[in-house]
Parts: C-alpha cells; structure tokens; sequence
C-alpha cells in the first residue's frame, strides 16, 4: 500500500484508511462475513474470538448469530477496538475487546477454551514461520471439535496467479465503488494508495501472505482435520480446519 511504503507494522494510519475504505476495498465482503458464520457450529454460552476485528462487522455478526455466545475481539489498534465496540453496542454484554500484539504468544493462553477463532485480513502480516507456530498453538487452544476460520489474502506461487487476482481485485473494488456511491472515487483511491498487493508482491515488508497449499498444510500439520478452502476469489481466501 502506498501510504505504508518501508512500514514493518501496521499503524493507526493504516486503521483510519481501511475504516474509510474497507466496505469499498473487501471484495464481496457481506458474503465472505455470512460464510464464515456459516463454518461455525452452534455451541450455546461459548466463547468466539475474533483477531483483528477491524470495525466490528464479523464480530456483529457473529454475536447476532450466536445469541448465546460471547465474543473477544482482539486488536492491535485502539482506533480499531473503539470501531468494534461502536458497532457491537447493542450486543455490549457480550463483547470483550482486548488490545494485543498478533506476533506475540501469551494472548493465546485463554482463560477458557474458545469455542471459535476468526480472523479475516490480518495473518498475512505474519511471516511463514510465524503463521505455522500461530496454527499449532491455536489449535492447542481451542475446545474439542472447535474451529479456526481463517478470511486472508493469499499469494499465488505464479505469475499467472498474480495478475489474475490484481486484474479480480481491481474489478471487484471497481464494482463495489459505482454500486455504493454511483462513482469511481473510491476505486481511484485504491490506485492511489496502492492498496493492491498482488501488483506489486515484494514492494511492502508489512504484508507477508504465504500461498494457500502451504497454509492449508500448515494447519493440517498443526493437528486440524477437515482442512478446507470453501472460498478463492481476487487472491482472497476463506479456510478452516476443525480441533477433533
């Protein structure tokens, strides 16, 4: 992204751009939150976690469907965490927002086992090493027959790969942008900011996405079983693995 040129982590800079543009920069955003909602069995009083809620909508979600459950947002970003919890206010009781750092390993100690583990656009900030010791120790937390739901961009192992999801990426923001403001402003400050990651890969150290095989390997190796993607599209994927 161009406002994040030699940036190693993620900043309330960043934050304050993908609440302003994330509905217009998330391709099919609706659909991928009602999917991962979908991959989650019903488990009444248990507790789902999400990382990197972002502005809250998974989370809404998540506490609108499982009325019986509790939620733990985990974030980086206090500007994100204020976000979540504005948008989770009719479901107040039942949030948690915690401030965290993805990188680190003390957070995945619970309190209790969680029941569910979302996260959507954050661990392709962490590098390979990082994402397989995330899986493993994921899975060591979560309760029996829990899952991991994992929404991330993912990068294809070839060039052809690449320029089909930067030509899907572009289009879908392309579309988003003149379905919600009739105009192309929003797609134009996507170019602007350089938003796109697979039009230039290797140009900012803050994204590390690590390709689909590998991960659903890793979380194969982390003990996961019904490793699957149900979801690919513009190098966005959606996969899961279940704690048996």
């Amino acid at each position: 992204m161009a406002d994040m040129q030699g940036a190693q982590h993620w900043n309330e800079d960043n934050s304050r751009s993908f609440l302003d543009y994330g509905r217009y920069f998330v391709p099919e955003r609706e659909r991928q939150i009602e999917m991962i909602a979908d991959l989650i069995p019903a488990a009444p009083g248990g507790l789902l976690v999400e990382l990197c809620p972002g502005e809250g909508l998974l989370s809404r979600a998540l506490l609108e469907r499982f009325p019986d459950s509790r939620v733990l947002a985990l974030d980086g970003s206090e500007r994100m965490l204020e976000q979540t919890r504005k948008t989770c206010r009719d479901h107040a009781g039942r949030l948690t927002t915690t401030a965290f750092e993805l990188a680190d390993r003390d957070w995945r100690r619970f309190a209790e086992p969680p029941h569910a583990i979302v996260s959507s656009l954050a661990i392709h900030h962490l590098d390979g090493r990082q994402k397989q010791i995330l899986f493993a120790d994921l899975a060591e937390a979560l309760s029996l027959g829990g899952v991991l739901v994992v929404a991330d961009i993912v990068r294809p192992p070839s060039a052809a790969g690449l320029a089909i999801a930067a030509r899907q990426w572009d289009e879908a923001v392309r579309s988003r942008s003149l379905a919600i403001d009739g105009d192309l402003a929003a797609f134009a400050e996507f170019n602007r900011l350089g938003w796109n990651y697979f039009r230039n890969p290797d140009g900012e150290p803050i994204d590390k996405p690590s390709s689909l095989a590998e991960q659903l390997a890793w979380l194969s190796d982390a003990g996961f079983a019904a490793v699957d993607c149900i979801w690919l599209f513009a190098g966005h994927a959606i996969f899961s693995g279940r704690k048996p």
